[in-house]
C-alpha cells in the first residue's frame, strides 16, 4: 500500500476536491502546503491522500479545517490565527515518519491531526514523544494507546463491538463469521467479537484474514457459506472492503448471511448500488440522518462549505469535535505551549453532531454517544440509538 515517489501520480478525484477546496491550505503529493500569514498558530494535519486511504484522509482533513476555519472567522484565539501545514503520508508508515519530523521540526506545529491507520500511529508515536508534540488521533481503532501526547477521538472495541454483538445475536442468529484484512485493527477487533459473542451465548464458526490488493473472494464466500453463519462480521477496509461487498452479493449470500461491516460509513456508499449496500447494518458514534437538531446542524454546516455532494461520515465529525477540542484547549490554558495545551484539551464536555462528548483526563480518550444503523435506499439510517458508552481506562493494564 505505500508508495514512494512523489510527483508522478495523476491527481485523483478526491484529492482534486481536495486541492479545490481548501481554503487555509491544500495538500500536494509530497510536500505540505504552507498558506503563509503572519504571528500564526501552525497546526499539522497528516492524512493519507493517497495510497489507497485517501476519501478517509481527505474526510479528516476537511473535519479539521472546519473547525480551524471556524475559529479564524471567529478572531482566532489569543490574537493569533491558525494556519494549516497539511501533509500526505501515503497510507505508508515511512513515509508518515518523514512527514512527521518535517511538520514538527521545519514547519514548527504545535500538533498534529492525523493520521488513519494504527500502523502509521504507531510508526510516528516515538516521533511525537521525542519531540514532546501531541498527536489529534481521530479514527476507531483497536485500543491501548497510552501516552501523554496521544489524544483520542476514537471508538474503541468496548465501544463498538460489546453493544453490537448482542444486537446482532437478538436480531439474526447465533452462529457469526469474521472476515478482516490482515493487520492489527481487524485482528484485535475480531478477538472482541469472538469475546462478545460467547458472553453472548453464540459461536464464532470460521475467522480468515485477507492481505491487501485481492481481487477474487470466491473462496472466502464460499467458506462463509458452507460455515452456516448467520451473521458475517467484516472489517476488511478501503477498496478491497468495496470489492468483497460486490462479490457477496452477487454470490447471493446476503439473503443467507446478514452482512454487518465494522467501520462501514457514509464513505463507502458511492461505491456501491443499491442492492449491494442495502441491508448492511453498522456501529459508529455519528451518521449524517440522525434526527437530532445537532446532527443537522452539522450535516448544514459541512455541505455549505464543502458542496451539496460533500459526504459527511462519521470520520468527518470525529475530526471536527477533535479539532474543536484543541482549540477550547488551547483557550483555557491560555497558551500555545505544548505541555499546557495537553493539560488543558480533557476534562470537559462539547457539543458533537451526536450528543455531548467529553474526553477523560486519565487516558486521554473520548466517552462517545453510539448508534447502530442499516443502510436502506443507500443511507444509513438509524436503527437503535445506543447513548453514552464509557470504555475502560487505556492506561489501566488489563
Amino acid at each position: 500500500m505505500s508508495t514512494n515517489d512523489r510527483n508522478d501520480k495523476p491527481i485523483s478525484i478526491a484529492r482534486r476536491r481536495l486541492l479545490q477546496g481548501a481554503a487555509a491550505g491544500a495538500a500536494v503529493l509530497g510536500f505540505p502546503y504552507i498558506a503563509r500569514a503572519a504571528e500564526t498558530i501552525k497546526v499539522g494535519v497528516l492524512q493519507p491522500l493517497s495510497g489507497g486511504l485517501e476519501n478517509l484522509g481527505q474526510q479528516g482533513v476537511e473535519g479539521t479545517q472546519l473547525a480551524i476555519e471556524e475559529a479564524n472567522d471567529a478572531g482566532g484565539v489569543l490574537g493569533r490565527k491558525f494556519e494549516l501545514v497539511i501533509a500526505d503520508d501515503k497510507t505508508d508508515p515511512k513515509t508518515a515518519v518523514e512527514r512527521c519530523r518535517e511538520l514538527i521540526q521545519r514547519d514548527q506545529v504545535v500538533a498534529i491531526f492525523g493520521p488513519v491507520t494504527s500502523a502509521n500511529r504507531d510508526a510516528i508515536q516515538p516521533t511525537i514523544e521525542r519531540f514532546k508534540t501531541p498527536l489529534f488521533y481521530a479514527t476507531d481503532y483497536e485500543g491501548g494507546v497510552c501516552s501523554r501526547y496521544i489524544i483520542c477521538y476514537s471508538g474503541l472495541p468496548e465501544q463498538w463491538v460489546s453493544p453490537f454483538v448482542p444486537f446482532l445475536k437478538q436480531n439474526y442468529g447465533d452462529t457469526f463469521y469474521t472476515f478482516g484484512s490482515d493487520y492489527i485493527w481487524p485482528h484485535k477487533m475480531n478477538e472482541a467479537v469472538a469475546k462478545s459473542v460467547a458472553l453472548a451465548g453464540g459461536k464464532v464458526v470460521g475467522e480468515e484474514y485477507t492481505p491487501f490488493g485481492v481481487k477474487d473472494f470466491t473462496s472466502t464466500i464460499r467458506k462463509i457459506d458452507e460455515s452456516g453463519a448467520k451473521i458475517l462480521v467484516l472489517d476488511v477496509v478501503g477498496a478491497d472492503a468495496i470489492t468483497f461487498a460486490k462479490q457477496f452479493t452477487a454470490a447471493g449470500m446476503k439473503a443467507k448471511c446478514k452482512f454487518a461491516w465494522l467501520g462501514y460509513s457514509e464513505n463507502y456508499l458511492p461505491g456501491l448500488t443499491k442492492d449491494e449496500s442495502e441491508g448492511i447494518v453498522t456501529v459508529a458514534n455519528f451518521i449524517s440522518t440522525l434526527n437530532k437538531p445537532e446532527a443537522k446542524a452539522f450535516v448544514s454546516k459541512v455541505k455549505a462549505r464543502f458542496g451539496d455532494t460533500a459526504i459527511v461520515s462519521n470520520t468527518v465529525d470525529a475530526h471536527y469535535m477533535l479539532t474543536r477540542f484543541f482549540i477550547e484547549g488551547i483557550k483555557r490554558a491560555n497558551s500555545v505551549d505544548k505541555e499546557q495545551i495537553i493539560n488543558h484539551v480533557t476534562g470537559f464536555s462539547l457539543q458533537s453532531g451526536n450528543g455531548m462528548v467529553r474526553l477523560r483526563p486519565e487516558d486521554r480518550h473520548a466517552d462517545l454517544n453510539v448508534v447502530i444503523a442499516e443502510t436502506r435506499n443507500q443511507r444509513l439510517v438509524l436503527v437503535k440509538d445506543i447513548g453514552l458508552v464509557k470504555a475502560s481506562n487505556q492506561c489501566q493494564k488489563s
